[in-house]
């Protein structure tokens, strides 16, 4: 009888814990949401992208430089990042929290994932850019030429003056068919 009773107050210890802990993690996360979602990260992050983006290209080869701007990317966002932590959680401690994500990856959503995963993941990291590159130049899949746009005349009853995807020509706007 008082092995079961020790059994019972182990499990209880134990969820105690656990819960404790999942309530700490989910509670990070929850910070790192805001925290990320807010205008001065937001910012800071784009002055970054903006100052630098020029220097990357998509080639296999990566270049020298890619590495000192990873460098001080990671080291820029994670201090602003455990920072705020700082602030908003009593004894918050990043090097405990980052051994919780080793093991509790598949608990975060997407987009923090994908963020987090720039500060540590190289690839990651160099696709942002390219990615920001592509939007800043101009250079990206641009689908709006497979759209035609006429006017919406006077009747909503009309079936020819609505948006249509031309499948005949998308770049040359409607065929004479219609």
């Amino acid at each position: 009888m008082a092995d079961f009773k020790q059994l019972e107050l182990d499990e209880d210890l134990a969820t105690g814990r656990s819960s404790r802990s999942d309530k700490k993690f989910d509670t990070t996360v929850g910070h790192i949401e805001d925290i990320i979602m807010e205008e001065k990260f937001q910012s800071m992050q784009h002055d970054f992208k903006e100052k630098y983006y020029q220097h990357f290209t998509d080639e296999e080869e990566n270049k020298l430089i890619y590495m000192d701007i990873f460098k001080e990317y990671v080291s820029l966002v994670e201090n602003y990042i455990e920072e705020e932590l700082k602030k908003r959680i009593s004894g918050f401690s990043m090097e405990e929290f980052s051994k919780s994500l080793e093991s509790r990856q598949d608990q975060i959503g997407g987009d923090i994932f994908e963020m987090l995963m720039s500060f540590t993941d190289f690839l990651t990291f160099k696709e942002m850019f390219l990615e920001y590159k592509s939007e800043k130049e101009g250079t990206g899949m641009d689908f709006s030429d497979l759209l035609t746009i006429t006017s919406s005349g006077t009747s909503p009853s009309d079936e020819h003056h609505r948006m249509q995807v031309d499948p005949e020509s998308p770049r040359e706007g409607p065929s004479s068919s219609r």
